[in-house]
């Protein structure tokens, strides 16, 4: 394959990068690091029990508990992820869904990334070039994610031991606001480009609050753990409804 041939900024033919035998290779290498790191773990495991009074039957139990519970958030990226394989490709939704990623901050980022050069992800003006650059937002933000949390957790660790001396609180509201406000920003936004859109952000926002009322009524931490899949999935189904039906004109 002539990559010259493939790579064109202007093109929307978005797969036919977004599976570039060097992004596979990149996505094999993140899963090499993943098993790496599983299998330290599981040695310093093996290695602490003892010193915890936990007996091999325990630490086997454990290790099953935990595998049987990532079951319920895997899925629910899993079911996400699919969704998002037309936008991204398999290698870039492997390496940062499917992986060490984060759906919303994940989507969060490309959308802003895509929206600074007047792009919609998955629209029309959505080009390799976008791609590119949602896709390296997307890196980077994961990058120094992790890069920030092996240099300052120790430094916010000072700083949380002594705001939850002065008010507990806080640490608890400040993040979650910030979040809330960021993505309703970006939900915002979509509402004047036709009626679809708010259609699309009145569903997901019902099928949300749905999921986290019942998550709450219930005690069910899983429930809460899919509620960012069921409400992509319900505006999508909504939306497919409504725009088949002709509620709104195209904008």
């Amino acid at each position: 394959m002539n990559l010259r041939t493939v790579v064109d900024g202007a093109s929307t033919d978005i797969l036919s990068v977004a599976q570039l035998p060097v992004l596979w290779i990149c996505a094999l290498g993140v899963f090499a690091v993943i098993i790496v790191q599983t299998v330290i773990y599981i040695r310093a495991a093996r290695v602490a029990a003892p010193a915890a009074g936990m007996q091999p039957g325990e630490l086997r139990t454990s290790f099953r508990a935990g595998a049987v519970s990532a079951i319920g958030p895997s899925l629910a990226v899993a079911l996400v992820a699919v969704a998002l394989l037309a936008v991204f490709g398999t290698p870039a939704v492997l390496m940062r869904i499917g992986l060490i990623g984060s759906v919303s901050f994940e989507t969060g980022a490309a959308s802003i990334a895509a929206g600074t050069m007047g792009a919609d992800l998955g629209g029309p003006t959505y080009t390799q070039g976008v791609f590119a650059v949602a896709f390296m937002a997307m890196s980077l933000g994961g990058a120094m994610w992790m890069i920030a949390t092996l240099v300052l957790t120790p430094l916010l660790k000072r700083g949380d031991v002594n705001l939850r001396k002065v008010n507990p609180a806080v640490m608890t509201v400040v993040p979650g606001a910030a979040l809330l406000a960021a993505f309703f920003a970006l939900g915002l936004g979509e509402l004047p480009k036709s009626g679809n859109h708010v259609v699309a952000f009145l569903a997901s926002s019902a099928a949300m609050a749905v999921c986290l009322g019942f998550a709450k009524a219930l005690r069910a931490q899983w429930i809460r753990e899919w509620a960012l899949g069921v409400a992509i999935l319900t505006a999508l189904v909504v939306t497919y409804l409504t725009v088949g039906a002709g509620l709104f004109p195209a904008a």
